[in-house]
């Protein structure tokens, strides 16, 4: 049998503790998630017992509190008449159960209700694939490198927006499609920079500074607002 939780009147950090205690249960434990520390314990051990063991815990609590209060927020998941930011456009999302693929009609999104997270990374992947190539050719002839250009991928990775290795092929996440287009076309410029230098050298900005005179200011932004994208 598990009790209501009740208020301690006990913080860490300026987030109240709370516990809730069960006759069945033979340990403590802290359990600490985004914006809530919970003590889980029996029914025989005394509150000051659970504030000695709060107490000695206090440090790991926090720590786990900041690490949350850290964290980029999640986007909510996609939803019917959400607008949905793509290569400059805004797509309206319409969710239907009884669909198995995504498709594009006009500014309307149609993608399956069920995994339709899924289904938006993978249509947006799929649909910026030519775009990107496109975006980053162009970049390439204008900077003199096109013929170093071996290929155009769309990436999906955690730590970098995109990348270019030794043999010319370059890959631009597809979260940029939500990015605004100038932010887009900084990260393409960027990358097809690399094929004329492959480091961050006062020759490379130059080449970027040269097609893209306030880069600086798309950067900015990337790095103050990309993890809402």
């Amino acid at each position: 049998m598990r009790f209501p939780i009740p208020m301690t009147g006990w913080e860490v950090a300026g987030v109240p503790v709370q516990i809730r205690r069960s006759a069945r249960r033979r340990t403590v434990a802290v359990q600490v998630t985004p914006g809530a520390v919970t003590l889980f314990a029996p029914t025989r051990v005394p509150l000051s017992q659970l504030r000695d063991i709060l107490d000695a815990r206090r440090d790991w609590v926090a720590g786990h509190l900041a690490g949350y209060a850290a964290r980029p927020p999640q986007r909510p998941a996609p939803q019917t008449g959400q607008r949905v930011p793509f290569l400059g456009q805004d797509l309206t999302l319409h969710l239907d159960a009884a669909r198995t693929r995504p498709d594009r009609d006009g500014d309307t999104l149609h993608l399956p209700a069920q995994n339709a997270e899924v289904a938006l990374a993978a249509w947006t992947c799929r649909a910026c694939a030519v775009p990107y190539r496109a975006l980053v050719e162009d970049y390439a002839a204008k900077l003199g490198a096109a013929d170093r250009l071996r290929a155009v991928h769309v990436s999906d990775t955690r730590t970098r927006w995109g990348s270019c290795s030794a043999d010319g092929s370059i890959r631009l996440h597809w979260k940029l499609t939500r990015a605004p287009t100038e932010v887009l076309h900084y990260v393409a410029l960027h990358e097809a920079a690399h094929l004329l230098e492959l480091n961050h050298s006062a020759r490379y900005w130059a080449h970027v500074t040269r097609l893209m005179p306030g880069w600086q200011t798309h950067r900015a932004w990337l790095k103050e607002y990309g993890h809402t994208l």
